[in-house]
């Protein structure tokens, strides 16, 4: 029996997808030829049939095979097929939608067309972004410039699109909470420029993704939500990246290929553009591959832990615009303790109420779970007044990036770059991430469109124009992007700030908020030192999230209160409000190392108290009768594992597309 290979996408319900549909099946028309392509539909999903275009294409590849998985040519032996265009983008967050706009931009504004394609492993655009979010528009409004509509009226249109306000922000209060019940305001006058957050909005992160998705759609792009980006694509001689490859779809549990079996299918790129978010699995393999973090001269990146809830409350408890941010209580109960983190409270429109708790992730103490630490948090009679008689809605929680400038690596090699928080562009001190993620888009689409469409014969070369890559053409490093996000306002303000995590580091809350002041109100970056950050606990080793958890035997364990069902939750009936799923037939994609296998096996429960166990915000890791138990179909995704793991014996990868969380108002 022979069957064509093709790339299938779920259909997902709302305005997004149709678009989706119709824009991607009239770009395959259009990029190629009508009697090349053709769209069909079957069970729930759009097939798009894409023959190899015809010319000396070293790519190109024969579509055929048996359906016998015991044979040689079993379809999971067989080559993939390659789809070709000028820019990959991997990953459909901020910052890779930026880019794919102000590519789309460009091209309209230069007359020189350049294919643009999006990856995004969430089941649609949006539904894998989490953040706090109190927004601030600059990048975003720059970018909307280039539109012919200005882009001024940018909250109308996300409103339109996705029924989502964007709120002003009308209140801002900076408190330290007591374990007693009490809470100290910080006059605003005392606190840095960063955190004021005049003409910044309370937003939906995942509803401005989908906004930008269908903007990115208009212009021509290319978006395909449920396919994960599974491998990075090199150079025969391994100096270049040429694109990715997706994940394989049907395998089941045990490696074999089910009757649904897909091949991933390869897209090849002149520029790969890596958008992942933080802890991204491409990027840090790229990371890895090409030492970009030496090149670059930084330190390790660290991490802290975003678990958030979105709660629909009562109209008498509502204060639109009313934006909180919180130290002390529960994680801090002294001026020199030293776990870095905080918490935020935001009212949006029309009767929301958004709240999460952040914990840096180079925490000492094993026995402390973040998840439980927020539920703690919501019963503070300073936060509890927000909430009571609401009900909550989402829940989630991710990674975010907190080593700001010294650990921004290299951005770019041979056939890519790093964009957003795959770079590590978040400022800590501001708790903002997303402009600096929109503003690097911006500013590497602009680098590699000066690249891929300037020179002699420029436009005869592009995807665009021939349907495929020149198997002549050597991928080259767009350097200028680097060097532009060093003269922006990104690396101003992340080194105006750059000192002041280790400063909470070593010194603990007391000593960083005094460090923090005096950087931003007098030296303002300028200080001629650096803090280095320190070796971990063993000497000569570098200091990482993972190394800085000690034994448990130094630490008592801690006694969390139970939920109460109102106010607080237990994890499980939590989870159910992220949406999460995977399909259970399939091998899990949290794999342990084998070079680790003895870190579950000896070391983390008998030496570190099983933190894993605690950790994770979404109940992945148990131990039972002393074996560890992966659930990997509880998975959000937050990347938490791959950090914080003893030893980092955890191998994040990514699950068959559309798997995750489904978030929608995150």
């Amino acid at each position: 029996m022979l069957r064509c290979v093709h790339l299938a996408r779920r259909v997902n319900i709302g305005p997004l997808s149709a678009a989706v549909a119709s824009t991607q099946a009239a770009h395959y028309r259009s990029y190629s030829s009508l009697s090349n392509n053709k769209t069909s539909h079957r069970n729930g999903y759009i097939e798009l049939h894409r023959k190899p275009t015809s010319g000396n294409n070293s790519f190109q590849l024969k579509r055929a095979f048996s359906d016998d998985a015991s044979s040689e040519d079993s379809p999971m032996n067989q080559p993939r097929e390659a789809m070709h265009y000028d820019v990959v983008i991997v990953g459909g967050g901020p910052a890779g939608l930026s880019a794919a706009i102000r590519l789309k931009q460009l091209s309209s504004e230069k007359d020189i067309d350049l294919s643009v394609c999006v990856l995004e492993k969430g089941s649609e655009v949006g539904s894998h972004i989490l953040s706090g979010n109190v927004f601030d528009p600059k990048a975003l409004e720059e970018l909307l410039s280039h539109n012919e509509d200005g882009g001024d009226k940018w909250t109308d249109a996300l409103f339109e699109s996705q029924d989502s306000h964007a709120t002003p922000v009308s209140e801002d209060a900076f408190l330290v909470l007591t374990e007693s019940g009490g809470s100290y305001q910080i006059p605003n006058m005392l606190l840095p420029s960063q955190l004021h957050n005049d003409g910044n909005y309370i937003i939906s992160l995942s509803k401005l993704a989908r906004y930008l998705g269908e903007m990115a759609e208009g212009l021509g792009v290319e978006i395909y939500p449920g396919f994960a980006a599974d491998e990075v694509i090199y150079s025969d001689d391994q100096t270049s990246v040429r694109g990715v490859a997706t994940k394989d779809m049907g395998i089941g549990k045990e490696g074999e290929a089910k009757d649904t079996f897909e091949r991933g299918v390869e897209l090849l790129g002149r520029q790969t553009l890596f958008a992942e978010g933080a802890r991204g699995s491409c990027s840090e393999t790229v990371i890895s591959k090409y030492n970009l973090r030496q090149e670059g001269g930084a330190s390790n990146q660290h991490y802290g832990l975003g678990i958030k809830e979105v709660w629909e409350i009562p109209e008498e408890n509502f204060k639109p615009g009313f934006v909180q941010h919180t130290l002390g209580y529960p994680l801090q109960s002294s001026v020199t303790d030293k776990v870095y983190g905080g918490s935020f409270l935001y009212h949006q429109e029309p009767n929301l109420v958004l709240c999460g708790l952040v914990v840096g992730l180079d925490y000492e103490n094993p026995y402390l779970n973040p998840y439980k630490e927020f539920q703690r948090w919501k019963t503070h009679p300073a936060i509890k007044s927000h909430l009571e008689g609401g009900t909550c809605i989402q829940y989630g929680a991710r990674v975010l990036n907190e080593g700001g400038y010294h650990s921004l690596p290299k951005l770019t090699f041979p056939g890519g770059m790093l964009l957003g928080c795959s770079a590590g562009f978040l400022n800590a001190v501001k708790i903002k991430g997303s402009h600096c993620a929109i503003q690097s888009g911006a500013i590497a689409a602009e680098s590699v469109y000066n690249s891929l469409a300037s020179g002699e014969d420029a436009e005869e070369k592009t995807v665009a124009s021939t349907g495929e890559i020149d198997s002549e053409e050597t991928p080259v490093e767009v350097t200028q992007y680097a060097e532009s996000m060093e003269k922006s306002w990104v690396y101003d303000e992340l080194k105006e700030v750059r000192n002041c995590h280790e400063a909470f580091s070593r010194w603990g809350v007391g000593g960083g908020l005094i460090y923090t002041g005096i950087a931003a109100h007098i030296t303002k970056g300028k200080e001629p030192w650096t803090l280095p950050t320190p070796v971990g606990n063993n000497a000569g080793e570098s200091k990482t999230d993972s190394k800085a958890t000690k034994p448990a035997k130094d630490f008592q364990p801690i006694d969390y209160p139970a939920p109460d069902g109102i106010m607080t939750f237990d994890l499980l009936t939590n989870l159910q409000r992220s949406g999460t799923y995977h399909d259970d037939d399939q091998p899990s994609h949290l794999r342990i190392k084998p070079e680790l296998a003895h870190i579950p096996e000896s070391t983390s429960l008998q030496v570190y108290a099983a933190p894993e166990s605690r950790f994770c915000p979404a109940g992945v890791y148990e131990y039972v009768d002393e074996k560890l138990v992966i659930n990997a179909q509880n998975c959000i995704h937050c990347k938490c594992c791959s950090i914080k793991m003893p030893d980092e014996y955890i191998d994040w990868s990514v699950p068959e597309g559309g798997g995750g969380p489904q978030y929608q108002v995150m």
